[in-house]
């Protein structure tokens, strides 16, 4: 089932997620901004209001507050268009008004708020409250002087309400800014879904199978949206060509294994047939023909072992790091020892010595099955190929990067230059006649090659010095 895209815009939910943050960001600051400017212009009016009552008691002095006559004189000597003055005793009681001479008609004014504030921390002020006496709404300010509070109080008249507005000029250039950073949000949301478009087109495509180019690369930006695209873009083309020369090898597999079945089965078909069609063949002829076709049989029997050990390992290197947890510390020596007890019988029959020379306390972490079938395959094609070979010897190091590195060589006719970097590749023979004639699959060194790669080593072939050839591999230690 393919997949199903939603049709969603990157770029809508991305620039109404960012930019509404930034839309509430703007407001929130505007609004704090507003109350900030407007809480300074307040505390600039009662600040001077604060000023004029100083003025007063210090021309005055405190003990002449309460002189009428002088009070009223100094609030005509300085007077300000609708300034009020109003002095109180602590207890709220009014003890002079310049705008009402008959105090005692105010009322109590303990519950007024900048009364209350001003006998508490000294001052106060309360802002667009009317008066009960005048109905007009003021401005009140007021500050304590020991026993008594000088209270000022100005009228709302068009003129304050407007020094008392805050400045809204920082209002259009929070917006002009606003539009200006949408602007840059619209364009790098754009861009960015841009790209994630034509990488979304590049999927689809890749999904369904369709025909791809390298034209989305050029595109790309140079930025990490740009790195991260092209890495998918890189590993898509990596597991596409990694899964074509999958397919191609399995084809060759498939055709190359179907090439060497075919004459095994072929002989054994006309061995039979020439059986039963002369039902009257001498004994030792047939009993020629029946071992013809034994041998031919056997040989199929290790094709058919051989390339079902190639799939294991196939399976196995498909899951390594799994496979690598299964893996136990494997005495090497002890294997190289069973490998020449097993084929010691072939070794004397064509006259060839065989060493160990890896130290017997030598651990390696591998699968024991895999590790004996490198030494055993490696072993079996010196025997099976090494022409004229008088010796098989098997040694040990460890290289810098702290690795084992054992050493299989012989000392036999070798092989050309030409053929080494290809005798791994799997039914590939140097001398394909002579290698049928000897029963051999094609498929011993590959099994080795992937083994290795199993265990994560490296495995490659060299001319021996004075003749012959060796195989080198590395493995992990324990």
């Amino acid at each position: 089932m393919g997949t199903v895209w939603r049709s969603k815009s990157f770029q809508k939910n991305l620039l109404w997620s960012i930019g509404g943050i930034f839309i509430l960001f703007a407001v929130c600051f505007s609004i704090y901004q507003y109350q900030r400017e407007k809480d300074y212009k307040i505390d600039i009016m009662h600040s001077r209001l604060q000023m004029y009552n100083y003025e007063m008691v210090q021309t005055l002095g405190e003990d002449s507050l309460l002189s009428a006559p002088l009070f009223r004189e100094y609030v005509e000597r300085h007077n300000v268009e609708g300034l009020r003055v109003t002095i109180v005793d602590l207890k709220g009681r009014v003890m002079l008004d310049s705008y009402e001479p008959n105090a005692d008609s105010l009322g109590n004014h303990l519950q007024r708020t900048e009364i209350r504030e001003a006998i508490e921390e000294g001052n106060g002020y309360d802002i667009k409250r009317t008066s009960a006496s005048t109905h007009e709404t003021y401005f009140y300010s007021a500050t304590r002087f020991g026993a008594l509070v000088v209270r000022a109080a100005v009228p709302y008249s068009a003129e304050l309400t407007r020094s008392l507005q805050a400045d809204n000029t920082y209002i259009y250039f929070a917006v002009a800014l606003t539009l200006l950073l949408g602007a840059v949000l619209y364009w790098s949301t754009r861009r960015i879904s841009r790209h994630i478009r034509l990488l979304r087109e590049f999927a689809v495509e890749a999904e369904q199978g369709e025909a791809l180019d390298h034209e989305l690369e050029r595109h790309l930006p140079d930025d990490e949206l740009g790195e991260i695209s092209h890495t998918i873009i890189t590993l898509y083309w990596k597991l596409r060509h990694a899964e074509e020369d999958k397919l191609r090898l399995k084809r060759q597999l498939t055709q190359n294994a179907a090439h060497e079945l075919k004459t095994p089965a072929a002989s054994i078909h006309g061995y039979l047939e020439s059986i039963l069609d002369n039902p009257d063949m001498p004994a030792d002829k047939r009993l020629h023909f029946l071992e013809r076709c034994y041998a031919q049989s056997t040989r199929m029997n290790k094709l058919l072992q051989d390339m079902s050990a190639l799939t294991k390992l196939d399976e196995l290197e498909g899951r390594q790091h799994t496979a690598m947890r299964e893996m136990v510390a494997i005495n090497v020596a002890c294997i190289i020892d069973n490998v020449l007890d097993d084929v010691l019988l072939q070794l004397q029959e064509h006259s060839i010595a065989a060493t160990n020379d890896v130290p017997h306390d030598m651990t390696v972490v591998g699968d024991q099955s895999l590790i004996y079938s490198i030494f055993r395959n490696l072993v079996d094609n010196a025997i099976a190929y090494a022409t004229g070979a008088t010796t098989i010897h098997i040694t040990s190091t460890t290289t810098e990067d702290g690795l084992y590195e054992f050493c299989v060589s012989d000392n036999g006719q070798g092989v050309s230059p030409d053929h080494l970097p290809r005798i791994f590749e799997r039914f590939y023979r140097v001398d394909k006649g002579r290698s049928r004639k000897l029963g051999g699959t094609g498929l011993g060194l590959a099994i080795v090659k992937n083994a290795v790669l199993a265990h994560g080593g490296t495995v490659w072939a060299s001319p021996t010095p004075g003749g012959g050839l060796t195989v080198r591999f590395t493995l992990s230690r324990s």
